[in-house]
């Protein structure tokens, strides 16, 4: 794990890098995504350095072409990465963009790091030692926060959202969610922040009700499993990598206390 942590600060630093230039050099690609030399120079920096540590295993990240499903079926374990999620937030200089890299074995994300380049900050999550938060080099365990304690302490439940894909979806969701729980607080955060927000107790719900791929969720989603919470698609079930042709997820929830009923309220 800090190999890891180390791949994705050097990656965070090749970020920096470029965006304290005035031209990012955007590009758009086939899905009408941008990418950056940013988003390039952290690929170089992460994929040499995960090969190096753990030979043989493969690395699928978004800045590489996609092997086909006949080739990936057969991986039983493999790392994934977005080298720069948020590349929207990373345009607008806001500083809400990661650095994911996540481990995958049997379809589920293992061992995830979360880097905030602007910060510092990072968010890992390791299967069997669970969830930590490092600002340089101050390391503090997290965990999800209970839903008991913010209703008898009078805490408004605070839902965290998309800061670019609202819905109307959600808004019904939200709506719902406050005639049932009383008031609700809403935080808008990019890139997978929002995950980390819940994974630390400093939110308690992010619904994703529009589009992502695995590699903008699976190290986000390690690190809210070790901190206590889930990711459930809208059947309800852990939300699972590599099972497929395509690489988009299914719509979701982030749950930071699975102890709660959310299950009634969602499934209404």
């Amino acid at each position: 794990m800090d190999k890891v942590v180390n791949i994705a600060r050097k990656a965070g630093d090749a970020i920096l890098a470029i965006y304290g230039r005035d031209n990012f050099g955007v590009e758009v690609k086939s899905d009408q995504s941008p990418v950056t030399l940013a988003d390039l120079a952290s690929h170089r920096a992460i994929c040499p350095a995960l090969e190096a540590l753990l030979p043989g295993t493969p690395v699928l990240s978004e800045e590489a072409p996609v092997p086909a499903f006949s080739e990936r079926r057969q991986w039983q374990r493999y790392w994934i990465i977005d080298p720069l999620d948020g590349t929207k937030e990373f345009i607008s200089r806001n500083g809400e963009f990661t650095v994911n890299i996540a481990l995958i074995d049997s379809h589920k994300p293992v061992l995830g790091v979360v880097h905030v380049p602007v910060s510092g900050l990072t968010y890992t999550g390791l299967k069997g030692y669970g969830a930590f938060r490092i600002d340089d080099d101050n390391r503090r365990r997290i965990s999800v926060r209970s839903m008991d304690d913010r209703a008898q302490n009078c805490v408004p439940v605070t839902v965290v959202a998309s800061r670019r894909h609202g819905s109307k979806e959600v808004e019904a969701l939200m709506q719902r969610i406050g005639g049932e729980l009383g008031p609700v607080v809403t935080r808008n955060m990019g890139s997978s922040l929002k995950f980390c927000l819940v994974a630390e107790g400093e939110a308690d719900f992010y619904p994703r009700l529009a589009p992502t791929c695995e590699w903008d969720t699976a190290a986000a989603q390690a690190v809210v499993e070790q901190a206590g919470g889930v990711v459930l698609d809208l059947s309800l079930e852990k939300l699972r990598y590599n099972t497929k042709e395509v690489l988009l997820n299914p719509c979701f929830y982030v749950i930071g206390d699975p102890g709660f009923d959310w299950r009634r309220l969602l499934a209404s």
